[in-house]
């Protein structure tokens, strides 16, 4: 396992890459894609041509159904935005330093500020299939780290209130489905999806949402210093048959979000100080 060190030279030189290759010397927001969302990217000017993430030094393969590897620079109100179309995740059989590198890269290109979106499966009672939670804290049931070695990082506001309250004040009728309550998202190892049981766990152990990626992706932003607004979509209510686990079904309810994420994500890069 590569030490803190060697991720971040492996970082930085796909950062490099990624300047090189996109003609932008620096970037100051990085958005990141869950499963479904890649429609986000549109709506916010990323329908040009795009970057293959996995010709970039060290990047993973990506794998996974509704997940694009492919990179955009846009510019929203006269930042510069880095998009990554989706991630990879633990159960691709992926170490969990190779699933944050690309994370990782969109800090050393310069973003001070990270987005990750996520589809999830719903457990609080008020998150029905469509709705948008923006987190305010986690659970890592995964048993993993990104991290190696005596680094210890101070996962207090690992989401940080200020963009909470920035995501949240996106207009109402910019922002349907978006919900007033914040909460806690879960991560589990996947690819599986939870059986009632372990959802019933899951509730009694304060989660809300369940997805299997955004909590390693924030531990390695929290280490080198981005701070982070996480937005999941709940995609499915967890471990009901009222509601499809299909990723066709799921790929559904995310293009139906898209347009709101997509307001969320203008509405906070637009009010950064």
């Amino acid at each position: 396992m590569p030490g803190m060190d060697d991720a971040a030279e492996r970082a930085a030189r796909s950062a490099h890459e990624l300047a090189r290759r996109t003609g932008t010397d620096r970037h100051d927001v990085l958005v990141v894609l869950g499963s479904g969302l890649a429609g986000v990217g549109e709506i916010l000017g990323a329908g040009g041509p795009s970057l293959p993430l996995d010709t970039l030094p060290y990047f993973p393969r990506y794998t996974a159904a509704g997940h694009r590897a492919h990179g955009w620079s846009v510019d929203i109100a006269g930042r510069r935005v880095l998009v990554f179309g989706g991630r990879c995740h633990l159960y691709e059989g992926v170490q969990p330093e190779e699933a944050v590198h690309p994370l990782r890269t969109g800090v050393a290109a310069g973003c001070g500020t990270v987005i990750l979106t996520a589809a999830v499966g719903g457990i609080r009672p008020d998150l029905a299939a469509g709705s948008i939670m923006v987190v305010e804290d986690q659970l890592n049931l995964t048993g993993r780290s990104p991290l190696s070695g005596p680094d210890f990082v101070d996962m207090a506001d690992a989401y940080s209130p200020s963009l909470r309250r920035l995501a949240l004040a996106t207009p109402g009728p910019a922002a349907p489905g978006l919900s007033p309550r914040p909460g806690v998202y879960a991560q589990v190892l996947g690819p599986q999806f939870e059986t009632p049981a372990e959802v019933a766990m899951l509730r009694t152990a304060g989660a809300d949402v369940v997805g299997m990626s955004m909590a390693l992706e924030t531990i390695a932003a929290r280490r080198a210093g981005a701070e982070v607004l996480g937005l999941a979509v709940v995609t499915n209510a967890a471990a009901t048959a009222a509601v499809s686990t299909e990723i066709a079904g799921i790929g559904a309810v995310g293009d139906a979000a898209a347009p709101t994420v997509a307001e969320i994500v203008r509405h906070v890069v637009v009010s950064l100080p």
